[in-house]
């Protein structure tokens, strides 16, 4: 059973899925991350989108107090992408992972089944070429994944079955209550945000209020999926404690018993998270 380290308190938070390295921040992500450490949240996961960017989500959490990231090529990057990123992935999370404990995650990696040429050949094998490869990286070195889920679920999981990995976070849950016992079976978080503080999400408020409660880790997308107070506006860290007020409403939890389950969830799902908030 995890036990809460000593140094952490209810109000900590973590937001478990945060591209503060996005451009729509320009050069403000300094700023926010302050902000957003001054309102409770005390990790911020930066996954990594490309290999253009594995570098910089890498020396943003260097640089900025309070901050891990994750190495990955998302799906929607697939198509300017080729064999030798994998190779290259491959090779930066194997000089990275013994020196630097900010690296916390395979991620952002999956399908996404929404964009209608990402469904069609020849994208549709690519990308599932290169979400199974980097399974495959996170299972060498037994390392979690951050999942992009996006109208793939039942992919996702097919995939999961055939190269088990050490667990991970499906990233903005949008599937059905089968679709999220199955991840969770198979030892996965499923991360919950913007989406769900719209009275509309009904069935991911449902599913919010009735999953099991060690199932469940919050997350901003920032700068994407803004919450409804924010409606067509940049997302930002900085929004997580509001985003997890509605999630206690939704369960009947305190704040501080949403902080201490939310937040021990985000280190079941990333281990190496529980020595950078020591």
């Amino acid at each position: 059973m995890f036990v809460m380290p000593e140094m952490l308190t209810p109000a900590m938070l973590i937001d478990t899925h945060c591209h503060l390295d996005a451009s729509e921040f320009g050069d403000e992500a300094a700023h926010i991350r302050a902000q957003a450490q001054q309102c409770g949240v005390a990790q911020v996961v930066i996954p990594a989108v490309h290999r253009n960017t594995f570098a910089q989500a890498a020396e943003m959490a260097a640089r900025l107090p309070g901050c891990s990231y994750a190495l990955g090529i998302h799906p929607m990057y697939v198509p300017v992408s080729d064999e030798s990123d994998i190779a290259l992935l491959r090779e930066q999370i194997a000089q990275r992972l013994p020196q630097d404990a900010r690296l916390v995650a395979v991620g952002e990696i999956g399908l996404d089944y929404f964009v209608p040429a990402l469904r069609e050949a020849p994208l549709a094998e690519k990308q599932e070429w290169f979400y199974r490869e980097q399974l495959k990286i996170a299972r060498d070195f037994d390392l979690p994944v951050l999942l992009h889920v996006r109208r793939s679920q039942d992919q996702i999981l097919k995939h999961l079955r055939r190269i088990p990995v050490h667990g991970g976070i499906a990233h903005a849950f949008n599937g059905s209550h089968h679709q999220a016992m199955e991840f969770i079976k198979l030892g996965f978080k499923l991360g919950f945000g913007g989406t769900m503080t719209f009275s509309g999400s009904r069935q991911i408020r449902r599913l919010a209020a009735e999953l099991p409660p060690e199932s469940i880790v919050l997350e901003t997308d920032a700068p994407d999926i803004p919450p409804a107070w924010l409606h067509g506006q940049r997302n930002s860290p900085a929004e997580l404690p509001q985003i997890a007020q509605v999630l206690a409403e939704l369960r009947g939890w305190t704040p501080e018993e949403t902080a201490r389950i939310t937040t021990q969830n985000a280190i079941a799902a990333m281990p190496r998270l529980e020595a950078l908030l020591r």
